[in-house]
């Protein structure tokens, strides 16, 4: 950040304040929106809009956090009934929550209200995505909570195991969760309305790509018109009168190259997608990003026509990139149709 000082961070329509050392003027580190986009003022503060989220900056002093504990940083994005909660950043962090379907993907960091969520699906074991992990089943066991349930590619369960063995050890804490590894094409069921699918992503480890969908019966079409009375029968000879009919509700790519979007093709139907975009400046050469797994913006635009999401949350991006940089540059190369639909999370 240009500016020197405390960066409150929280989640959308909270109070993001840069207390300046100098003059101990406060700017705004949004995410989302430059200092200068500024709306209107009241009540000793200003009020904007950016991207979609309402923003407030004191033009006082900073006021109490929100949060009780605010060890790690998120933004948040709510659309089609789901919060989106979570930080990406290459090298550095990434973790996700969605909160409705009590799920959170990938644990580089872990903020301590996302602790109470009890099932995550890890899609590979780079630092910046699992270094957490043990903090996590530590902190829910300090916490007197059921141990959690961890998804991740089944070739490196063994490995994260003896991981936590190893921590057990030197925490002289039990390390108590449950470790489910995962092939490409496996579903897990969450609930009776949602299911989970493991689709196969490109990296330089093995990974996983996950996808959750919404599930309902509807009833089958021959038997649409009938009587209830009549359907009531026919369901009690034991013959079935519904199907399931899926809807792709989000998917989340962790890191891949291109291939992993192009070789499951729902994802570019859900209705959010989460996918990385680690690179975008035209002296970031293609072949070399793909080779260590990971997606250019030239990418993107090429499918552009492709993606039929409501909402596309880009992430992961590159830390030698300012956020300025990544907005402004986005801004100008995403076409319209898309850039509507697209947030950055920075």
């Amino acid at each position: 950040m240009p500016w020197g000082g405390q960066l409150v961070k929280g989640r959308c329509g909270d109070t993001l304040t840069q207390v300046c050392r100098a003059g101990r003027r406060n700017l705004i580190e949004s995410g989302n929106c430059s200092p200068r986009g500024l709306g209107s003022r009241h009540n000793g503060g200003i009020t904007f809009t950016a991207f979609g989220c309402h923003f407030r900056m004191s033009t006082t002093e900073p006021t109490e956090p929100t949060r009780p504990v605010d060890n790690a940083p998120y933004l948040s994005y709510r659309h089609a009934g789901l919060t989106i909660e979570g930080y990406s950043r290459a090298a550095v962090q990434s973790y996700w929550r969605v909160s409705e379907l009590k799920v959170g993907f990938d644990l580089g960091g872990q903020p301590w209200d996302f602790m109470g969520t009890p099932t995550w699906f890890v899609t590979h074991t780079h630092l910046d995505h699992v270094a957490a992990l043990p903090v996590y089943v530590a902190r829910r066991r300090m916490m007197k909570m059921e141990p959690p349930t961890i998804y991740l590619p089944a070739e490196a369960v063994e490995d994260v195991r003896r991981l936590l063995m190893v921590m057990q050890r030197l925490d002289r804490g039990r390390m108590n969760c449950r470790l489910e590894g995962v092939v490409a094409g496996q579903e897990i069921a969450l609930s009776r309305e949602h299911v989970v699918t493991a689709f196969a992503t490109t990296h330089t480890v093995p990974s996983l790509g996950f996808m959750v969908w919404e599930r309902r019966n509807k009833l089958k079409e021959e038997y649409q018109g009938l009587a209830g009375d009549q359907i009531r029968d026919i369901r009690l000879s034991g013959v079935g009168v519904t199907r399931e009919v899926r809807t792709p509700l989000l998917a989340y790519t962790g890191d891949t190259s291109p291939a992993g979007l192009d070789n499951y093709p729902p994802l570019f139907d859900a209705k959010i997608l989460i996918t990385e975009m680690s690179f975008f400046r035209a002296k970031h050469r293609r072949e070399k990003i793909h080779k260590f797994g990971h997606i250019h913006l030239d990418d993107i635009l090429e499918r552009a026509d492709r993606f039929k999401n409501e909402l596309i949350i880009c992430a992961h991006f590159s830390t030698r990139y300012h956020p300025r940089e990544v907005r402004q540059v986005l801004a100008a190369k995403l076409p319209p149709g898309l850039k509507e639909r697209v947030r950055l999370w920075v």
